[in-house]
């Protein structure tokens, strides 16, 4: 009796990166959809339900980690791993901290990412070798350089800050999160506040050296 493919939904803003993974997957895996921001992944797997969910972390719109946390509120079952260009363990830490099951580096042989899809399935984790070390050394000294930004602020201003980061408005941002325009820069100032930065520039370093957009 042959057993059902899994079904594995992609996430990556490089559409070249999207056809190379079907291809690689699809002798294994059933591939149910595409997406190239992490909104519409969310979106996505709400309504495939996949099994799986191969994402990057850095996408326009909302980055994969917070995408992940997400995707487990709504639905616990989806696993997720990460294919990324961080080697970096706090990024690993933050992945694996929102639900990943694996974490595995762009630069990694292909098969990597497939023995981290097959552990996921049998509900295990995986990381790649090349940072195990750097993320057990993490969680035992309690660091997680790219987790500043995570502590201290709520998903809501997390969503708004690389919004803003990426260069939308205040009022492209509140139709976005169906917010309204003055509640946008509630978020933009209380951010300001709470990390004592004082001006919208400096902000929006903030994000980009946290990890927290795309860019």
């Amino acid at each position: 009796m042959t057993m059902k493919k899994k079904r594995v939904l992609l996430a990556d803003d490089h559409r070249i990166v999207l056809e190379g993974l079907r291809g690689l997957l699809e002798s294994e895996f059933e591939v149910v959809g595409t997406v190239e921001d992490g909104r519409a992944l969310v979106i996505e797997a709400g309504r495939l339900r996949p099994d799986l969910v191969v994402a990057d972390i850095s996408m326009p719109t909302l980055n994969g980690i917070d995408a992940a946390r997400q995707i487990k509120k709504l639905d616990e079952g989806i696993r997720i791993v990460f294919l990324t260009m961080h080697a970096d363990a706090g990024y690993a830490a933050s992945a694996f901290e929102a639900g990943a099951s694996g974490f595995v580096l762009k630069h990694s042989a292909p098969q990597e990412l497939i023995t981290a899809l097959r552990e996921a399935v049998w509900g295990r984790t995986y990381v790649t070798p090349i940072i195990a070390g750097d993320l057990i050394d993490s969680i035992r000294q309690g660091r997680n350089s790219s987790n500043e930004l995570q502590v201290s602020l709520s998903p809501r201003q997390r969503e708004v800050l690389q919004l803003l980061a990426e260069g939308k408005s205040a009022k492209d941002i509140a139709s976005l999160l169906n917010i309204s325009a003055r509640t946008v820069e509630f978020h933009k100032y209380r951010m300001m506040e709470q990390l004592s930065i004082k001006t919208s520039a400096e902000l929006i370093q903030h994000a980009v050296r946290c990890g927290l957009t795309s860019l």
